[in-house]
């Protein structure tokens, strides 16, 4: 069974997502994997065409926040970065659900709803939190100012919208134990 783990930015799907690695899920990070493929000798230049080579900052390192400045102020450009990453990504997605056959993966994902991903996994899982902590979060974690953050909260689906297409919600609002809600979801996923 393929379970989709998706969530806005500074939801806290990652922490989740090694919740689920340490009770034993296999997980595949999509964002990760993006990351790697920009590096691809064929997806490479693609990116240098669309971004320019400012979207590198070595032969091992993205300029995360020049690229973000680029795709979040562009809905257009987004859309074309998204159509380089993204088969490539689903390839390497493909992969890893073939390796691990015959468990309960977890395949992590920023943009599930966005990338019209849902049809890929058998349930979804979408981490919640609010807007003010999860602002405060990435502008911590990234070093972002509101309005940058807030420019990426907007580029994605309302929280509100994937809560209603989602089967199972994780509330991270430091107020309920993750844990707890993590065995909750495997129990009834591993009995379903």
């Amino acid at each position: 069974m393929i379970i989709g783990l998706t969530g806005g930015i500074g939801s806290g799907k990652s922490t989740v997502a090694k919740l689920f690695e340490i009770i034993g899920c296999p997980v595949f990070y999509s964002d990760e994997v993006a990351k790697e493929i920009y590096f691809d000798k064929t997806v490479k230049p693609q990116i240098i065409a669309l971004l320019g080579k400012e979207a590198y900052l070595s032969e091992t390192e993205i300029d995360k926040k020049y690229i973000g400045s680029k795709i979040f102020s562009d809905t257009n450009l987004l859309h074309k970065l998204n159509s380089v990453i993204h088969p490539a990504v689903i390839e390497r997605s493909k992969q890893f659900v073939e390796k691990h056959k015959g468990k309960l993966i977890i395949k992590e994902t920023a943009l599930l709803f966005e990338a019209k991903l849902e049809a890929q996994v058998d349930k979804i899982i979408l981490v919640a939190a609010n807007d003010e902590l999860r602002i405060k979060r990435v502008m911590q974690r990234d070093g972002l100012s509101k309005e940058e953050v807030l420019s990426k909260i907007k580029a994605q689906l309302p929280q509100e919208e994937k809560i209603a297409k989602s089967d199972f919600v994780i509330y991270n609002n430091e107020e309920n134990f993750l844990i707890t809600q993590v065995l909750a979801i495997y129990s009834n996923l591993k009995n379903a």
